[in-house]
């Protein structure tokens, strides 16, 4: 058999259907500007919200990170031990969530794979919303769990599921602010339905922190989540996940969770610059409401133009439908100085394809005046 030409096969239908993916080397400059191929061009597809990856106090704490502790943390932390500004990131996170204790992961893909399939397994049964992110998706899977997935955001339907599973154990997860739409899930009652059914609840929260104010449970005022992921690398500016929750649900995942215990530590650059950025958001809310702001305004260009859309959350979906259209716009933008990623299947259903447009606390009102000018232009001559 020869493997090369199934390969190139597989390839080549992605190709067909408009769904091939390539990797582009940008150099970012700034926090909302990158240069490609010579030329520069406004991001507009980051998940970097507050703009904390060039923030001057950031940037040094990661450099006096490595210089007092290297550049690698050696291992495991199980084996090779755990330096100090873990044991400082994960307070700060745990009070931030307002939970008894907290477990930094090396990505927030880890963290959701390693927590679900620690939790749960086939004595489960796992209740997860159908628009839940891929990597609580694969997490459910590896637990072995009997996996019910409930239309989005549907409360009714999640309430049918937990009375038929009554007197199982059930964990009941949703994202909180759903990565591809940008819309806010339910938590109130979700929350009140967990408890009514004896249900462990599990957020995440990898696009609220720092987005929703410090997450979706301080969004709401809600204070008895069970479980709160989240993660290191979008707002917060660094790179890593976390799991906010009971000292004994983290003692748990520390002796249970596999993407844990066999993964080497993140390092003290990584670590030095979450904690700078977490401290940022705790101590001042001017990025946040910088955020919301420009949230709102660059809401309100859209709706100018006829894009129906929230201005809850950055995060701005440009429903296109068709592979080749979505592609093509995304194209035309970039020949205007615009990053703005199309995204198509598996990420998004088919025939739901779409630009995905994320706003900055770092975005100025011309750069925004200027994306919502140029998409104008775009959608009139692509649709």
């Amino acid at each position: 058999m020869n493997y090369d030409i199934y390969f190139k096969t597989k390839l080549e239908e992605k190709h067909k259907e408009n769904n091939l993916r390539s990797l582009k080397s940008y150099t970012p400059i700034n926090a909302v500007t990158v240069r490609w191929d010579g030329k520069d061009y406004l991001m507009m597809a980051s998940n970097n919200y507050l703009g904390l990856t060039h923030h001057p106090q950031v940037q040094q704490a990661a450099v006096d990170a490595s210089k007092r502790y290297g550049t690698g943390s050696g291992g495991a932390r199980l084996t090779s031990g755990t330096f100090p500004l873990f044991t400082e990131l994960e307070q700060e996170l745990a009070r931030c969530k307002g939970t008894e204790s907290a477990l930094v992961f090396n990505t927030g893909y880890m963290a959701n794979v390693g927590t679900i399939s620690a939790i749960a397994n086939k004595e489960w049964v796992i209740v997860s919303d159908e628009l839940n992110h891929a990597s609580i998706i694969d997490g459910c899977r590896l637990s072995g769990a009997t996996i019910e997935r409930y239309k989005h955001k549907d409360v009714e339907e999640v309430e049918f599921l937990l009375q038929k599973y009554r007197g199982a154990r059930i964990l009941l997860i949703t994202d909180s602010v759903f990565s591809m739409d940008g819309d806010i899930a339910p938590l109130h009652d979700l929350q009140r339905l967990s408890r009514d059914y004896h249900a462990l609840l599990m957020v995440d929260d990898a696009h609220a922190t720092g987005v929703i104010g410090h997450g979706i449970a301080d969004y709401y005022d809600i204070h008895d989540v069970d479980i709160q992921l989240g993660t290191l690398s979008k707002a917060l500016g660094s790179v890593g996940g976390f799991v906010a929750a009971s000292r004994n649900i983290i003692q748990y995942l520390i002796n249970y969770s596999r993407s844990f215990i066999f993964s080497t530590a993140l390092s003290p650059a990584d670590i030095g610059a979450a904690l700078a950025a977490l401290r940022i958001i705790e101590t001042d809310r001017t990025l946040i409401s910088k955020l919301q702001d420009n949230s709102r305004y660059m809401a309100s260009k859209l709706i100018e133009l006829g894009i129906p859309c929230d201005d809850e959350t950055p995060i701005f979906p440009i429903v296109i439908g068709d592979n080749e259209k979505t592609l093509r716009a995304a194209m035309e933008l970039q020949d205007k100085g615009i990053i703005i990623t199309a995204i198509r299947p598996p990420t998004v259903p088919i025939g739901e394809s779409r630009l995905r447009l994320t706003v900055t606390a770092a975005h100025s009102r011309e750069q925004l005046d200027y994306v919502a000018s140029a998409l104008d232009e775009t959608l009139q001559a692509i649709l």
